[in-house]
């Protein structure tokens, strides 16, 4: 009888518990230290984009931040996806719908292409960005609840990703995010393809 009540406390502790998942991408430039003890991240001014995953299981944490970018505090209260930006530069990202890598390569037209500019445009600036249309502005030292869900994929900075597979026949939830750099490269080269040419 005491086995079986020792199961059933357990057994709760861990339903409760398993209601409070955080996975957390923490992008910086150089290697970030993170403390989940002290609830501290520290960064410098490396070189390169680099990304730590941590996953915690907490109803509240909160985390005080000492970068490039100066001192913060940030706190997660929403189950799910977070990122917390402690490069001394904006992320800018969307949610994206990656189509199989044999659709990857579609022709786009000239109609989308300027939409697409426009939107990078405006989101590079900040403007149109809300949890509605799942895209996101981080300034440094921020951290950015993402998703409810967990398991969400996240391609960082800097990495090249064109397309993906289902997974049991659901396109998978993926998050695209790039430097400002890239995002004004990126535009740049976009608006070359739409002169006419001679």
């Amino acid at each position: 009888m005491k086995n079986l009540l020792a199961i059933l406390l357990v057994s709760s502790f861990l339903i409760a518990c398993a209601g409070n998942d955080k996975t957390i991408i923490i992008m910086s430039k150089g290697e970030a230290t993170v403390d989940l003890n002290a609830g501290t991240i520290q960064a410098k001014d490396g070189a390169g984009h680099e990304e730590k995953l941590v996953a915690v299981n907490k109803a509240d944490i909160s985390f005080k931040l000492n970068t490039p970018a100066g001192e913060a505090t940030v706190q997660l209260k929403e189950n799910g996806l977070y990122i917390i930006n402690v490069k001394n530069d904006t992320i800018i990202g969307s949610y994206q719908q990656y189509s199989s890598a044999g659709q990857a390569q579609k022709v786009i037209t000239q109609e989308s292409l300027v939409q697409k500019i426009d939107s990078l445009q405006q989101l590079s600036q900040g403007k149109n960005v809300s949890a509605v249309n799942r895209n996101f502005f981080i300034l440094p030292n921020q951290a950015t609840f993402i998703t409810a869900n967990a398991q969400a994929q996240v391609v960082g900075p800097y990495h090249q990703m064109r397309s993906a597979e289902k997974i049991d026949g659901k396109d998978p939830e993926i998050y695209r995010f790039y430097s400002i750099k890239e995002i004004r490269e990126m535009i740049t080269k976009l608006q070359a393809l739409t002169v006419a040419p001679e």
